[in-house]
């Protein structure tokens, strides 16, 4: 999983921002930890936003061909990583977030995302959330 802002560009800050959240840390022991917690126990594996866009060896591709072909900016960050940055301590994880200047909304809490069982079903999630958001 990996931090990244694909759209920098003056313009795309004035926008909105997709922001996912995923429920797991950043650092190799936490990475580590996780690729285990995957492929040991499925199941009780706490990020199904990860479960459902990684798989063993990285990202989906046909995650990564969506996202890419959103007209909003995305950017994704861990749980840590999101805890520094944000005052929302109690938001529950994983969830995806409408970030517009200094303002920041849940757009697709916890419950939605762990709902999801596919990657088709999470990304007509995405894409019925996003369609009026500028």
């Amino acid at each position: 999983m990996e931090t990244s802002m694909r759209d920098t560009s003056d313009s795309a800050k004035t926008k909105s921002t997709l922001l996912f959240v995923y429920n797991a840390d950043t650092g190799l022991f936490s990475v580590m930890t996780d690729y285990a917690h995957k492929i040991l126990s499925p199941k009780t594996y706490p990020c199904n936003l990860c479960a459902i866009t990684y798989g063993n060896m990285g990202m989906n591709k046909k995650w990564k061909e969506y996202i890419d072909n959103l007209t909003i900016p995305i950017e994704f960050l861990h749980r840590d990583e999101f805890l520094k940055r944000y005052a929302l301590k109690d938001t529950q994880l994983p969830a995806a977030f409408i970030k517009k200047g200094d303002n920041i909304a849940v757009l697709i809490d916890h419950s939605e995302i762990n709902g999801c069982t596919s990657l088709e079903e999470l990304m007509n999630l995405v894409t019925m959330k996003t369609e009026n958001v500028d």
